[in-house]
């Protein structure tokens, strides 16, 4: 008698096996594409959060970089799984970056 269903493989201790299948095709260009414009996005985003030294104090800029580094190995993780969530890592890094400077510069007194 054959079987319909393939056995399943055994993977080592500590593996998992993929959560879903790999991309391919036109699936496959339209991630890239989305991936592409998520790191490109969160780029534009860095260059704000590096320059934010004209408004922010010092210790203000480590902080930001530190957050923006985070996001950025959260995208890494996100785009390695290949997960369309990766287009709201830049989202959240323009976020957070309004909202710290508002909250500095309403309640902390940072100006330009």
């Amino acid at each position: 008698m054959i079987s319909d269903t393939a056995p399943r493989p055994q993977y080592p201790e500590g593996m998992r096996p993929p959560l879903r299948p790999a991309r391919h095709g036109a699936r496959l260009v339209l991630y890239l594409v989305a991936a592409a414009l998520a790191g490109a996005a969160h780029l534009v985003a860095g260059y704000f959060y590096v320059v934010s030294g004209l408004a922010a104090p010092l210790w203000a800029v480590g902080l930001f970089l530190v957050w923006w580094l985070i996001l950025t190995w959260i995208g890494v993780k996100l785009a390695s799984r290949q997960s369309y969530r990766v287009l709201l890592v830049p989202v959240t890094a323009v976020v957070t970056w309004f909202g710290a400077m508002w909250v500095g510069g309403t309640f902390l007194g940072w100006t330009a």
